[in-house]
């Protein structure tokens, strides 16, 4: 996403470090927009940064949100647009003018359109690309004609490009009389006579450099291009593991396309991030505050029946003790515990499993340390807990032995749970599921139930 001109005050820096919506504008925006003041909203909202509107327009009801949108109709820019969740800008697009759409969609780059409208209905699509201009909207139909989460469709398709034989001198010339130049670019590609890129230089050392030095002699050493078809998640891992500012795009005989820019390739990376957050809790990957009550249920509502059926299974097992817990009523009070505790250790072990997965940080060549290493540390907390519990059993119980069992069960469920964290998100992912999506069910399943298992197999066995 591009960015704006706007310079924040130091002053508003300071009032909100956290970078918040003051309390107090927000307060004073909704206020004109209950008076119908447009002048007054316009005058508030000139001086916020897009990225705030958008935050702001997320967060407000729909009544208020629709209200705003129509006093600031005008005046509202594309980059607000961008900015928005991906949930909430097909209502916000159906609120404007067509006329305002149209002026909004005009002023951003192509890599942004693409991400605006590929989400869309066709008749919003429609729209859209019939207020570009020719060249615009073939540009973006043909992103749009790449795989979905392709670099295809995360680059923007201005470029600036020089043939590798110029000089300084060159470069600059043609970047001073040139009327199309991107609105923001780091570097100047280097591209052979087949338009193959060949280099990258930044802007900086062109600006640096004396007119009648060759580009080709200021070009970067890390120089990574960028296949058009290649996945947007890799394409953010690239950036991310060579800092990279900017990459070319090629096609399938690797001539220059387009170009990927790092806050494109970190807004990426964010999405995935968020989307593992999500997933990992269980509440879908586009889960957002502006969804209604019935969006928000239907993605709920299926890991909360996958949780009831893991329920159902860990009953199962207490079922088959139930002799053994009506002759001994503390082990009623003491199992959950256990299942508890392997709960959260396996949860612990998942979560940095998965996070080494997306990183590519966990690979073949160092499973068996992490899972040796997660096993250590299960066995080590497990004894640690294993004391306290049995110490606790002790005195609350007046049985020597029950504390013994309990501090048993215990190191067994978390040496389990170390395991299954590190190796069901390992497994999944090498059959092509989701680690994220699908391991919390699993690793919660094997703890209750090995847990609830070894607790009440061993009172059986030592109690009985």
């Amino acid at each position: 996403m591009s960015e704006t001109d706007q310079i924040i005050p130091p002053e508003a820096l300071e009032d909100e470090a956290d970078y918040s919506l003051d309390r107090k504008n927000v307060s004073s925006i909704l206020f004109a927009v209950e008076r119908g003041d447009r002048d007054g909203l316009t005058a508030l909202l000139e001086d916020m940064h897009p990225a705030d509107i958008a935050d702001l327009l997320e967060q407000i009801n729909v009544y208020d949100r629709r209200r705003l949108i129509q006093l600031y109709d005008r005046e509202f820019d594309g980059e607000i647009l961008s900015e928005l969740e991906e949930s909430l800008r097909e209502d916000v697009i159906a609120m404007l003018r067509p006329e305002t759409l149209a002026e909004a969609v005009r002023d951003m780059d192509s890599d942004d359109v693409v991400d605006l409208v590929e989400d869309l209905d066709d008749a919003q699509q429609e729209a859209i690309l019939d207020v570009l201009e020719d060249a615009d909207r073939v540009a973006v139909e043909q992103a749009l004609s790449y795989p979905e989460f392709s670099a295809g469709r995360l680059m923007q398709r201005e470029t600036v490009w020089a043939p590798e034989h110029w000089t300084v001198g060159d470069a600059i010339d043609y970047m001073r009389e040139s009327t199309e130049l991107p609105e923001q670019f780091y570097h100047v590609i280097l591209v052979d006579p087949r338009m193959k890129p060949v280099a990258n230089v930044t802007l900086g050392k062109i600006m640096g450099a004396p007119r009648e030095t060759a580009l080709k002699n200021l070009s970067e050493e890390m120089f990574q291009v960028i296949p058009v078809t290649q996945d947007e998640g890799d394409v953010a891992y690239a950036f991310n593991q060579y800092h990279l500012i900017s990459a070319p795009v090629v096609d399938e005989d690797e001539r220059l396309i387009g170009v990927i820019t790092i806050d494109d390739a970190m807004a990426v990376l964010d999405e995935e991030h968020e989307e593992d957050i999500l997933r990992l809790a269980g509440v879908g990957d586009e889960s957002s505050l502006s969804d209604s009550v019935m969006e928000t249920t239907k993605q709920r509502i299926p890991w909360l029946a996958v949780n009831l059926v893991t329920s159902v299974l860990a009953s199962l097992v207490i079922a088959q003790f139930e002799d053994t817990i009506a002759q001994f009523v503390a082990l009623a009070v003491l199992m959950p515990i256990v299942a508890s505790m392997g709960g959260n250790a396996g949860t612990q072990s998942l979560t940095v499993a998965v996070r080494a997965l997306a990183t590519k940080d966990l690979t073949s060549s160092n499973l068996w340390r992490v899972v040796n290493r997660e096993i250590l540390v299960g066995l080590v907390n497990g004894v640690v807990f294993a004391i306290v519990m049995g110490i606790i059993g002790v005195i609350w119980f007046g049985t020597a032995m029950l504390g013994v069992v309990i501090a048993v069960a215990m190191v067994i469920n978390l040496v389990v749970a170390g395991l299954a964290g590190t190796g069901i998100p390992v497994l999944l992912q090498r059959l092509g599921i989701d680690p994220a999506l699908a391991s919390g069910a699993f690793v919660t399943t094997v703890t209750d139930v090995v847990g609830f298992f070894a607790f009440l197999a061993l009172a059986g066995a030592v109690l009985l």
